[in-house]
């Protein structure tokens, strides 16, 4: 019997996944399942599997449910909440079973199962095997500000949440028969409870870190730490711009240079720009602003806190939280509001189309 599995999609998910295998330090090995279905990964795939941190490293295929088109039916609306529950059921099975042929591991041969966004195909997959596993937060305090579970199963959540916790259909974050706990930063900042909500703040893990075990990290994720300390070393003032996959390119190419043109200035002094990239994110910055140093999204930008001289006078993001950003002198979070400008509020205001 193995000990513990990670399956996460993004960079963040590795780095919460190596803050916790720091904290187990009980001798233990662990495998680091890389789904390849909403993010490249590259060179980091070659250095995970080298690092010490993990035992193993695979690749996983994951297929969303439009890879599928015997699916499609099974998700049309009839009208009737009864048979659109049957249709359900029947959808969260086959999306289970059709995923099977692309898992890369035997999940039965672990101890622990560690799942980043179980609202992705694994979630359905473990549900359909009734394989028992711990969901972790997909982003730091993401629930707080998007509660896809309740949103996502808006209208009669109280029954569809019975259904799922029965095996029948599957809802992520700890609604799911076979999610053992739902791993969050801060139950407090949390407004609807979930009973399988426990608490374990990134702080703590962060706070504990050794410096061989940061240095572990940056050989993980960065290619050249050296590189990044000298981009942006020696450039006066500084603001650092957190992109993200917003709107369409168009309005994302006017959403930051509005940010840079209202948040440049400091202290009445013209900064430098330094634009770290958001993975998803596909707008051209080197087109779009040829002045600003670009910081690739080939890494999580907490691996800035472990870079030495590397710090900012002004950092601003849309909605990726900057709580645990240590490298900057002011943080500007600009939320809800700030988007009402570029795209009607219904489309990022989600948790307030919450009703029960």
């Amino acid at each position: 019997m193995k000990d513990r599995i990670y399956v996460c999609h993004t960079f963040y998910h590795v780095y919460v996944a190596c803050l916790k295998e720091f904290q187990i330090a009980d001798g233990g090995k662990a495998t680091l399942v890389l789904s390849k279905m909403s993010n490249n990964f590259g060179r980091m795939v070659e250095r995970a599997k080298k690092s010490p941190i993990f035992d193993e490293v695979y690749e996983y295929d994951e297929k969303l449910d439009t890879f599928f088109p015997e699916l499609a039916p099974l998700k049309e609306n009839s009208g009737n909440i009864a048979v659109n529950m049957l249709k359900r059921i029947k959808f969260c099975r086959k999306f289970g079973q059709l995923q099977e042929q692309y898992v890369p591991v035997d999940f039965n041969e672990y101890k622990e199962i560690y799942v980043f966004c179980d609202s992705d195909p694994i979630g359905y997959y473990l549900n359909y095997k009734k394989i028992r596993y711990h969901a972790i937060e997909d982003g730091l305090d993401c629930i707080r500000y998007y509660d896809t579970a309740r949103y996502d199963n808006r209208g009669h959540f109280k029954l569809k949440a019975f259904i799922a916790s029965l095996g029948l259909i599957h809802i992520q974050n700890g609604y799911g028969r076979y999610c053992i706990d739902m791993e969050v930063n801060d139950i407090s900042v949390l407004k609807y409870p979930c009973p399988k909500y426990v608490e374990l703040p990134r702080k703590a893990l962060t706070d504990r870190l050794t410096q061989e075990e940061k240095n572990l990290m940056l050989e993980l994720f960065v290619d050249n730490p050296k590189e990044i300390q000298e981009k942006v070393e020696g450039k006066g003032k500084t603001l650092l711009v957190l992109s993200e996959p917003l709107c369409d390119l168009d309005t994302r190419a006017k959403i930051f240079k509005d940010i840079i043109r209202d948040y440049g200035t400091i202290n009445g002094q013209k900064s430098s720009v330094i634009i770290k990239q958001h993975p998803r994110d596909l707008l051209d910055y080197k087109k779009e602003f040829p002045d600003a140093c670009l910081l690739d999204g080939s890494f999580p930008m907490e691996m800035l806190n472990f870079i030495e001289n590397v710090r900012f006078d002004r950092l601003v993001s849309v909605y990726t939280v900057v709580d645990s950003i240590q490298f900057v002198d002011e943080k500007i979070y600009l939320g809800d509001d700030f988007m009402d400008k570029y795209e009607a509020p219904e489309i990022h205001r989600q948790n307030e189309a919450i009703t029960d």
